[in-house]
């Protein structure tokens, strides 16, 4: 009895890991995403200059700059252009913005 108690726990944890570990993923067709020119047009509109355009874990990243010289990594839903996390880096610290409501009607 502990044993099977035991096993179903950690297939509990594990499953919650897996999505936890998923939410940083974009699970969209190819057909619903908008073309990389529509990418860089919007990092124009921001004032970023990009760097890297790429695809990661299904979601578009861009590498470049913030319109304040900052570094950034900024990931994408592929399908609205929502901004889904912005990592900001500087020459101490790396900081996190996660929010999937960021940069929404922007």
């Amino acid at each position: 009895m502990k044993k099977s108690l035991v096993i179903i726990s950690f297939a509990a944890v594990t499953a919650l890991t897996g999505a936890a570990r998923a939410g940083d993923d974009c699970y969209v067709p190819m057909a619903d995403w908008q073309p990389r020119a529509a990418v860089a047009q919007l990092a124009e509109s921001k004032g970023w200059a990009v760097r890297r355009i790429k695809i990661d874990d299904g979601c578009y990243e861009i590498k470049g700059q913030d319109a304040d010289g900052r570094r950034i990594e900024v990931k994408l839903d592929p399908a609205t252009l929502d901004v889904l996390e912005i990592e900001y880096e500087d020459d101490e610290h790396r900081h996190h913005d996660r929010d999937r409501d960021h940069g929404k009607g922007n």
